[in-house]
């Protein structure tokens, strides 16, 4: 309330000093009156500062700060990476090499570590107290980089529908071609709706096994979103393919080479087939 009066006395006082009608011919001095009223009224409301500027407020509703950088979040990493021989902290919790717990070390002893061992110092959790970091070497910061890198690739995001048509007179090199497409769009983890259609020659299989003998030529695993089926009355066939999972992947790893053990065990030649030395074989009757 007493902001208020003081700002009512102020106001009843500038209207005594300034004159309310000015003299005829003197323009300026009207127009610095007018200035000066303006100027007086912002200051006493509050609706501007003593220069014409907003009042600083440091109020919730502010937007005070707005221009400033935001703090970052230490633990949002989005690479790898050695922190060199700035290490800001007096004691560290470390991770050896291998996995192992090498304790609390002064971070005298960790740079003495690195440079006996050649090695890089990698921050995991600075939250914790002391932080922890870990020792590692070059090929281990490149590989978890490259691990990193194939996550983010990995995160959701919109998903294209990618369309190939085939018929079933294609030759063996433009059919390599078409496969090598699909299996670029898989790795870029699109879907590929594949399209057969009849030719002007075709083989005993129907469309839709046809389709799925030559979706399975390529190299990669993949699975079907929906498997072949025929579509426009038995006139062609069609299905979609997505990346394989992880698991999947894993799984059509270890079906090849089981395969080729299985292969090569089978190849090896039997004692009938090769006689011993000094073994002689009876001629056909």
């Amino acid at each position: 309330m007493l902001s208020v009066y003081l700002r009512g006395a102020l106001c009843r006082a500038v209207s005594m000093l300034v004159p309310h009608h000015a003299p005829l011919g003197n323009w300026r001095h009207l127009d610095n009156t007018v200035h000066f009223q303006c100027w007086a009224h912002k200051a006493l409301t509050g609706t501007g500062g003593l220069w014409g500027v907003a009042a600083f407020t440091s109020s919730p509703g502010s937007t005070e700060g707005a221009s400033g950088r935001q703090r970052k979040d230490p633990q949002a990493r989005s690479t790898v990476g050695s922190v060199g021989r700035r290490i800001h902290q007096r004691h560290l919790q470390v991770i050896g090499v291998s996995g192992e717990d090498l304790g609390t070390m002064h971070r005298a002893d960790v740079i003495r570590l690195m440079d006996q061992e050649g090695l890089k110092l990698v921050p995991v959790n600075l939250s914790q107290e002391p932080p922890i970091y870990r020792l590692m070497t070059g090929k281990q910061i490149h590989e978890e980089q490259l691990k990193l890198r194939e996550k983010q690739k990995n995160k959701a995001g919109p998903v294209l529908l990618k369309e190939l048509t085939l018929f079933t007179d294609i030759g063996p090199h433009d059919l390599h071609t078409k496969l090598r497409q699909v299996q670029s769009w898989l790795e870029r983890r699109h879907h590929v709706r594949v399209t057969l259609k009849k030719g002007s020659r075709q083989g005993t299989n129907s469309l839709d096994e046809e389709l799925e003998r030559i979706v399975q030529g390529l190299p990669e695993a993949f699975s079907f979103i929906s498997k072949p089926q025929l579509i426009r009355d038995g006139k062609a066939a069609f299905c979609i393919l997505r990346t394989a999972s992880e698991k999947s992947s894993q799984q059509l790893r270890t079906t090849k080479k089981n395969s080729l053990n299985a292969g090569t065990s089978g190849s090896q030649p039997r004692d009938e087939d090769h006689p011993l030395e000094g073994q002689v074989t009876s001629p056909e009757q």
